[in-house]
């Protein structure tokens, strides 16, 4: 069995969180374990422990990817930060 990458995306159900979402899920591989916390409804105690103090934030592999410091999602950066990449 082979590790997968966790992925986690913290939302508040917003428009711009599912756009976040969707884009995540569109990229993601067989390698790729996504999870996805409204935070509406759940995951607060994650987020506090992450630091996470705006929505959308993805998560990948326990660290928060550099785009979700800096602002909007974006295609690259999130592919930058692994997720759609095998992992061999």
């Amino acid at each position: 069995m082979s590790r997968k990458r966790k992925i986690e995306i913290f939302t508040s159900g917003c428009y711009l969180c599912d756009e976040a979402v969707k884009l995540v899920e569109s990229i993601a591989c067989d390698s790729c374990e996504v999870s996805v916390y409204n935070l509406n409804n759940e995951g607060q105690d994650k987020a506090m422990t992450y630091g996470i103090g705006s929505v959308p934030t993805v998560v990948v592999d326990g660290k928060i990817a550099d785009c979700c410091r800096q602002g909007k999602v974006s295609k690259s950066d999130i592919m930058a930060a692994g997720i759609g990449r095998t992992i061999s």
